[in-house]
């Protein structure tokens, strides 16, 4: 490993790489085996008009996080706004829930790099049972698969986010590509054989049911766009830039939503009980009806979807971890930037480590933490649109090198911001909603918050004895 020096980090993330990582973030393999199942749920008419509706109310976050990045063009995103706007407490707090919601994500997307394995190759897979947990069956070959990509990702991070950057860039290029020949494949062929489709809206479903379910999902679905603001300190272009990235990213990833979902439609029809018992059955149908050809795109589709998340939030946790350092809200290794690739090592590392016993635990069990970390995620939401209020209504926060006019636009749009996250919040925590969590993901929630209060009384001191200008200078310059 490199020595740790107090370097700075690099200015060298080119706008494009910052689309890709905004867009490579926020699709992932949801996008690819969730469709089938969203017949079931939504339809066509109801999937189709809730990720409208969900894209629109991400699109108001996002302008959020578009005003504050020009305001505070500095690394660790949420952490940052947070402490600019409402001190020290909730900084922590944001910095807490942004790690372990993005960590979460990073071991979700390497087992699902051996998942692409299990289902297209599973006699490769399948073998050297280990033990079964929460009735998934774990093999070697996966464990070792997810714990390689790992492995492989901690090291194109710690080489720099050049490396990570054209990564991004080129794996998205290939998804976007795959995207739209899957979904040309299969109007075309739709529009030759003019095959009978499934209802609109499934029967004895409500339109508004229907909707509801599919916008429940908006939380975790667009997850990603929002690792832009974790990397401004890196920017080599202007902060304004990057609303219209955040735009084009959530504006891209609606279109895969929605791509994906029409294809699934189209190649499904009303056949579908000859797909439900399928392990993949989206991409067994889109093969069925364009040949083998749909599942070479599949493959290409889903393993880069993974693959762009896993490295983008790699990059974006390492990122979170090295502004808590610097603020002392961590031990002050974690503040540490390699003199010779710029990159923050400790970061990187710790990321890896806490993620390099997850292929061990299956992916069901897997799942019931990731699916809680949309609670931390959504809680850094807030805190950004908050910070975008005040700056609207004020035309400052702690950090902002010079003030601004106020803006009452802004200023409502962040409200509407807060309003939504808390709203995001609901649809997670209320019981019976369509996006509540399971028993198991709510235990997974309580001992998160547990061990968070515990991490922050055993930090309070070293973190709150820290002077004013520290702090600033620290996080903000």
């Amino acid at each position: 490993m490199n020595t740790q020096q107090p370097a700075a980090l690099k200015r060298t993330l080119k706008p494009h790489w910052v689309f890709a990582i905004a867009l490579g973030s926020a699709v992932g393999w949801g996008a690819f085996i969730l469709p089938f199942d969203w017949m079931v749920s939504g339809g066509l008419g109801g999937t189709l008009a809730g990720f409208a509706i969900g894209g629109l109310m991400i699109t108001v976050i996002a302008l959020s996080y578009g005003a504050v990045v020009r305001a505070l063009p500095v690394t660790g995103g949420g952490v940052a706004f947070a402490l600019a706007a409402l001190g020290r407490t909730h900084a922590f707090v944001a910095g807490w829930c942004l790690t372990l919601g993005y960590a979460g994500i990073v071991a979700l997307n390497a087992s699902a790099t051996a998942l692409v394995f299990r289902v297209t190759v599973p006699d490769l897979v399948m073998h050297v049972k280990l033990y079964t947990i929460a009735g998934w069956d774990v093999y070697l070959p996966e464990v070792l698969i997810s714990t390689a990509i790992l492995l492989i990702f901690a090291w194109i991070n710690a080489r720099g986010i050049e490396l990570s950057g054209r990564f991004q860039f080129i794996a998205v290029v290939l998804m976007l590509v795959a995207v739209a020949f899957i979904l040309a494949a299969t109007v075309i062929k739709f529009v030759v054989d003019q095959p009978t489709l499934a209802p609109a809206i499934p029967e004895g479903v409500s339109p508004w049911v229907a909707i509801a379910t599919i916008v429940a999902f908006v939380p975790w679905a667009y997850v990603g766009f929002d690792n832009v603001p974790q990397l401004a300190g890196e920017f080599d272009f202007t902060p304004k830039k990057a609303l219209q990235l955040l735009m084009w990213g959530v504006a891209a990833a609606t279109f895969i939503y929605m791509a994906m979902m029409v294809a699934t439609s189209l190649a499904v029809g009303d056949r579908h009980v000859a797909y439900e018992s399928s392990a993949w059955p989206t991409t067994l149908a889109i093969t069925d009806m364009i040949g083998p050809i749909g599942l070479i795109l599949m493959v290409i589709a889903v393993s880069m979807g993974v693959l762009t998340g896993l490295n983008g939030f790699y990059v974006s946790t390492s990122r979170v971890l090295l502004t808590m350092g610097r603020a002392k809200m961590l031990p002050r290794q974690f503040a540490s930037v390699s003199s010779t690739q710029g990159s923050p090592t400790v970061g990187i590392v710790f990321t890896l480590l806490i993620c390099l016993a997850t292929p061990w635990f299956g992916r069901a069990a897997l799942g019931w933490v990731v699916d809680m970390t949309s609670v931390g995620i959504t809680v850094a939401y807030f805190y950004t649109c908050y910070c975008s209020f005040v700056i609207g209504r004020r035309g400052y926060v702690t950090g902002m090198a010079d003030r601004q006019a106020p803006s009452k636009g802004q200023a409502v749009i962040g409200l509407a911001g807060c309003v939504l996250a808390v709203g995001f919040l609901s649809l997670l925590l209320v019981p019976g909603s369509p996006g509540a969590l399971g028993p198991e993901s709510l235990t997974a929630l309580i001992v998160w918050l547990i061990a968070g209060v515990g991490f922050y009384f055993l930090r309070r001191r070293a973190y709150m004895s820290v002077p004013d200008d520290e702090i600033r200078k620290a996080v903000f310059q």
